[in-house]
Parts: structure tokens; sequence; C-alpha cells
């Protein structure tokens, strides 16, 4: 009996004695393993630096000139936040529900830990809101190597006590939602509050908060924006509501009445072909690069633009750039399915004018400029093979202007390109004429389907916009007067005379002659036989040295007569700026698209020095203001004013009547063949530029009527002025152009032709599109 008990007892202290080595020899191997992490026998630790400059891609953000995000250049679409940006509703539900007692542990949740480990983690996991941080910034995807994953765990443990002896808990918070990716190119809290709801993460409201939060536990089961993870997203929404409740951020009221609400997002993305000035961004990145070349870092090493975090403040106003988007897209619209209905009889569509041989070689050329054909030959594939696959038909997502998305379809490669060029495409710049900022700048119909860009870098023939500066040029040289008078009668310019090769002597569009003429009401009419006198008086070479003064690139400009009718090609970016400086008083400002560039830290790296010089005297400019005043008030630009329209006008004309009655200063322009339409619009404060075309020149309407300037490119500059206006904190000037104190050259030219002023705008209008007359011709 006594042997049993002694027994017993023996093998209870066994018990024990086991018990507490296994228990000590467990901690002394957990401290020893932490030991070894913290060594680095398990692989690198992150250094001290590293843990106090954790390394992150940074996204480069485009501002507008009035504090709005245009877009990001990035690899990862991360702009960080700081920790007051963070919506109380926000935190309180992260905490809830990833780490109830965060604010009681220094990295890791003994509690959590335990009961993950004792139930295998079916009731929850035990990472720490600084351990999933941890993961995020140094180890990165869970190896599924169950030894590798335990090892990764400890480091996790380690550096997850390290970032709480250097950081704040209100630190550790807004690193975690400044790294977390939340997909669709929404890294970072506020990538993924814009991205998903259009704001900012402070204007978040709780049951969106929750819907963010929810993500934090899988991105993509619990995504929002994917159909079949909506219901996921839903519950686990309601789920995040539910632990805010629990832990006294919500009542149960609040919490019932959130959870019945329906799952809603406001999705914005902010990809490279999407948003807002997406023509401009893409030109600012060539703009930045430029920059980053000759402005190094102090230690030599260039700027990233993609990961450096720098603020790029521009002079574009996203108001402003939203109404000339929203004109384009409105006009191009109907145009285009005026375009298209008038193709259906064309044989040639969508050219015109042109043989088999010349439309191949334009198909030629497309194909071997195209991304297929040079992903093919850089394969070593054959010619011929590359030739065939464009004739195979494939399925594909095309551009259309049917409910402004793409539709998908399937054709050949071959018909694809064809589809293409029958499409119009605009480009649109709007400039202050005393400060040089650009405004607006539009430079296509859709970025993600037509690259090229229709502000900066296409060049157009600009038809009979480009007669201003020959008037202005004979104005500030000769003093002519508005009022002076020429004969409108065929005028040669002899084999010889300014770089003309054989007798030249330009007609009118439809024959119109006869009587002396105004030089503003030649120039309303667009008069060739007037123009070409003028060029007479001056010589082509003064014209392009103003050309030159006026920011104008003139190296490619022949100093011959017809460059008074508009034979030359310039962009729509040379045009505004140039015909800027008849507004500002004749003295030219560089154009400024970019004000300061700022480092993270918000150091100023760049800041604008304005560039100006006098072109003209301030008498010339008003003068030729006031020319270009007579286009809108009886010549080809008085339908901006009138209110009566032809049938046609409302497939076409957009947006008519405008029924504008301040002062505006204008010029029409359409190239031969209708190949080109222009509108160069002034008002006291604001110049604007529009032109529309095909991408080749074949691509053109038939007729005069659709292709005039007039009518592609006026209605773009009409609607936008129309809500630019609406907008009156824009404060764009209605009033009369400021005359100069001592004007000596007379403006007032009411009298000087028979009948001229005695009728309507609305008689002359109707005058003009009975005889098909509103524009003519530039260069026939």
């Amino acid at each position: 009996m006594t042997s049993k008990k002694s027994t017993k007892k023996t093998s209870f202290k066994k018990f024990i004695l086991w018990f507490w080595g296994l228990f000590l020899g467990g901690i002394l191997i957990a401290i020893l393993l932490f030991l070894m992490a913290g060594w680095g026998v398990f692989g690198k630790m992150p250094t001290f630096e590293e843990l106090e400059n954790p390394e992150t891609n940074l996204a480069t953000e485009v501002f507008s000139s009035d504090g709005k995000t245009l877009g990001k250049y990035y690899n990862e679409n991360r702009t960080p936040v700081k920790y007051e940006d963070l919506p109380d509703n926000l935190v309180n539900a992260l905490i809830s529900t990833e780490d109830e007692r965060y604010y009681d542990h220094s990295g890791i949740d003994a509690r959590g830990t335990l009961r993950a480990v004792a139930f295998m983690g079916s009731k929850g996991g035990a990472s720490t809101i600084t351990q999933q941080l941890a993961k995020q910034l140094f180890t990165k995807v869970r190896s599924d190597n169950l030894a590798e994953a335990i090892i990764q765990k400890i480091k996790e443990w380690v550096i997850s006590v390290r970032l709480e002896r250097q950081y704040t808990k209100q630190e550790i918070i807004t690193m975690y939602l400044n790294k977390f990716d939340f997909v669709y190119e929404a890294v970072g809290i506020r990538s993924a509050s814009r991205i998903y709801f259009d704001k900012e993460p402070q204007n978040l409201n709780t049951e969106e908060a929750a819907v963010l939060v929810a993500m934090l536990k899988n991105p993509i089961l619990y995504n929002p924006k994917r159909e079949k993870f909506k219901a996921n997203s839903l519950d686990r929404r309601n789920i995040v509501l539910g632990q805010m409740a629990k832990n006294g951020f919500l009542t149960e009221k609040e919490r019932d009445s959130l959870q019945q609400l329906p799952l809603k997002i406001d999705y914005t993305p902010e990809g490279h072909d999407e948003g807002v000035a997406t023509y401009f961004r893409a030109y600012l990145q060539g703009f930045l690069k430029d920059w980053i070349e000759k402005n190094p870092k102090p230690d030599g090493e260039k700027y990233n633009i993609y990961r450096d975090g720098l603020k790029v403040y521009t002079s574009i106003d996203s108001r402003m750039q939203k109404y000339a988007e929203e004109a384009v897209k409105e006009h191009m619209k109907n145009l285009q399915a005026e375009f298209d209905s008038q193709n259906k009889k064309n044989k040639t569509a969508p050219f015109r004018g042109i043989g088999e041989n010349d439309i191949k070689k334009i198909v030629d050329r497309a194909m071997k400029n195209s991304d297929r054909w040079r992903e093919m030959k850089a394969k070593g594939i054959d010619e011929d093979k590359i030739l065939a696959s464009f004739d195979k038909k494939r399925e594909m997502r095309v551009f259309s202007w049917e409910n402004e998305q793409d539709i998908d379809t399937t054709m050949t490669p071959r018909d694809s390109i064809l589809y293409y060029k029958s499409f119009l495409n605009a480009g649109m710049m709007s400039m202050t004429p005393q400060t040089g900022e650009v405004k607006a700048w539009v430079g296509g119909i859709n970025f993600k389907h037509f690259k090229y860009e229709h502000v900066k870098q296409a060049r157009r023939q600009v038809g009979s916009t480009f007669k201003p500066f020959v008037y202005a040029t004979a104005i500030d040289q000769l003093h002519l007067s508005p009022c002076y008078q020429l004969p409108n009668t065929i005028h040669t310019i002899p084999a010889g005379k300014h770089g003309v090769t054989e007798d030249w002597s330009p007609r009118n569009s439809g024959g119109d002659y006869g009587g002396m003429v105004t030089l503003k009401n030649a120039l309303a009419r667009s008069l060739n036989t007037v123009t070409s006198r003028v060029i007479d008086k001056v010589g082509p070479e003064p014209v392009i040295d103003l050309l030159n003064k006026l920011g104008v690139n003139t190296k490619n400009i022949d100093p011959v007569a017809a460059i008074a009718l508009g034979t030359v090609d310039l962009s729509v970016f040379e045009m505004v700026s140039a015909y800027s400086t008849f507004a500002n008083k004749g003295v030219y400002v560089k154009p400024v698209i970019v004000t300061r560039i700022e480092d993270k830290n918000g150091t100023i790296l760049y800041q604008h020095v304005p560039e100006s010089r006098d072109v003209m005297s301030e008498e010339a400019a008003y003068v030729t203001i006031n020319l270009m005043e007579g286009v809108t008030q009886g010549g080809s630009g008085t339908r901006l004013r009138t209110t009566w329209s032809p049938p046609y006008y409302k497939n076409v004309v957009t947006g008519h009547p405008y029924e504008f009655k301040n002062a505006i200063a204008g010029k029409t322009g359409t190239t031969q063949n209708q190949s080109d339409g222009w509108f160069m619009g002034i008002v006291p404060n604001l110049v604007s530029g529009v032109w529309v075309g095909g991408e080749d020149r074949a691509v053109h309407f038939p007729s005069i009527r659709y292709g005039q300037g007039a009518t592609m490119a006026l209605p773009i500059w009409g609607l936008y002025m129309k809500k630019v206006y609406a907008d009156e904190e824009l404060n764009i000037s209605k009033e009369q152009f400021e005359r100069p104190e001592n004007l000596s050259i007379e403006v007032d030219c009411s009298g000087y032709e028979e009948g001229e002023g005695e009728k309507t705008d609305e008689e002359l209008l109707k005058e003009k599109e009975e005889d098909e007359m509103v524009e003519d011709l530039g260069g026939l």
C-alpha cells in the first residue's frame, strides 16, 4: 500500500517536472528563435535605417491650378496621407475588425496568438496590424513551405516589435493603410477612396469606410467592383459594421440601419488611359522626363516620376478642362454621325479624292507602324506571314461613339485600320493671354484608342486662320486701318516676286468679286483677293518674322506669297499662343503648363519664371483684334450670335443657338478639300483654338457646307464658352477689349461700304448659307 502511494507520488513529480521542463524549454526555444531571427540566422533582417525609411513606391501626382488631382504617374498608384487625414470611422473600423487590442500590445497579441494556436486558427488569426505591416514591408508573400512559413512568421514578430519601438501607434496605422494594395491600381487608402468612391479619405462615410476595411481580409474576394464578389463584399462590410458596434463605435440602432443599406460605389479609375486631361498628362510626362535629365538630385541620382512621389502643379483648371472635354465629345459625336452618313455611298470610304494605289499605301504604312507588326517582326516572323495575319478575323474591342463605350466585335486587323481611319479627330487648347497659363488641353477624342496628340504634336494646314498674321503685319508696319479699302478684284503677283515661280492670282471661294472693301470686311468674308494684295504690300519675310516673335517655329516656312492663304502647317499650341499676343496688347507670353514641382517632402524643386517680350505696339494689337471682331459680327463666325439656323444645323452645329452678345474676336479656317477645319476665338482674358479633321488628309467631308471650320470646329468653341460663362467662379470676361488711350488708327468703319451694317446678323447668315460661301477654301 505504501509502495503504491510512493509510486503515485513519484509519477506526479515526474509529470510536474516534465510539464515545467517542456514549458520552460518552449519559452527558451522561442527566445532563442527570436534571437536567431534578430541576428539574421534565418535571413537578412531590415536595418535600423530601413525601418526608419521603409522602401515604398510613391506615385507622382499632378495637380490642377484649382487644387484637384488630374492624374498620377506610377509603378504603384500610391499617394500617402497623414494620420490627420484619416477619418475616425475608418480607424475605428480598422481596429474593431483587424486588431481589437491594438492599443494594448507591443506588436504581438499574446492572447490572440494563444487562441490561434489552441483552436488552429478556426476562431480567427493572430496577426496584429503591426505584423501585417511588417509582412507588407519586408516579408511580402507567405511561403507554401511550412518550415519557411514559420520562419517568416517569426521574422514578422521580431520586425513588429522593432516597428512598435520605432513608430507611434498612429504612424503604424497610417503606414499600413498607405501601403495596402486594394487592387484596380488602388494602392493605399487615398487611391482606394478616390477609385472606389471618387472622394478623399476624410470624406468617407461609415459604410464606405467599412467596405474598404472589409477588403483588407482579401481585396479580390471582397472586392465591391467585381460582380461575382459583390455579395461577399456586402457580407464582409456588415461584419465590419457589427464589429464596430461590438467595440462601442456604433450603437445597435446605427449598426442595424447601416447594414440595411445597399452596396454602392462610384468607380473612378485612375489608369494612364483614363480620367481627365489624358492627352495633357501624356505630354506632361515628356516635359518631366526632360526636366529630370537636366535637374538631378543633390547626390547626382536622377528623379524617378514613377516612384519618388513628386508633386507637379500645373496651370490646367480642372473645371475648364472638364468643359473642354465635354464640348469636344458632344460635338464630335454629332459630327461623326453625319460624316458616317455621308460616307455610306462613298466607294472609297473613308477616303475621298484618291485612288486604290494611294489607299493601299496609307493602309500599308499604318500596318507597318502598328504594335502587331513590331511585335511579330521582333519575334523574327516572316513578312509574308505578318501580312497574312492582318487578314485573319479576330475578336477585339474597338472605340465607338455609341454610349461612348468600347464595343466587342470581330474583324480583321486590316479592317480595324480602316475603321479607325474613318474617325474625325480634334485638338483644342485654351489659354490666359496675360499670364500664358494653359487652362485646358484636349489632344483628341479618346486617348486609349487615338494616341496621336493634336495640340502640340500634330501640325496641320491652318487655312484662313493664318490671315490675321498678314493683316497684323500690315497694320504694325504700314499703320493701315481696318477701314482701309482695297479692290475686291483678282490680283496677280508676277513670277519672281515674293518667291512666286509663276504668276499667282488667287481667287475667292464662290467667285465673289467686285467693288471696294475694307480690310475688316475682307477678313470677315475671307477674301483671298484682298489678302493677296496685303501680302504683296508687306512681303512674306516680315510676316514670317512676326510669326517667329509670336513663338511659332518658322524653320520650315518658305518666304512665299502663298503662305498668306494658310498653306503652312502649324500646331494648335502655336496658334493659340500666337493669337494670345493680340489679346495681350502686343506682348507675347510664353505658354506655361507647369508652375512648380515639389518633392515628396514639399521641398520646391522647380518654380516657373514667366517669359515675355514685346512683339508689336499695343495699338497694332488692338486694331488686329478689332479686325477679327468683324468675323463674328458679319462673317464666317456670325453663327455664334444668331438664333436663326438652316435645317442642317441641328445635326452638326452642336449647341446652336449660342446667342453670345459680348465682344468676341475670331477667325475660321478651312483648307483645301475640307481636310482641316479651324476656329480661333478670343475674349479679353481667354484665347482658345480648335482644329477638327481626319488623321489622313484624304478623310474629309465632300462639301464645304459640312467641311468648313464654322461647322467642324466653331461649335466646340461655342459649347465650351457657354459652359465656362455659366461657371461664374471662373470669371471669364464678357467685357469689351480694352482700347488704347491714344489710338491713332481709325477703327469705326460704319458707312465706308455701301449697305454695310444695314442687315441683321440673321440676314447676313441666310445669304451666306444660301450661297454656300461662308468660308473660303484656303489655298485655292
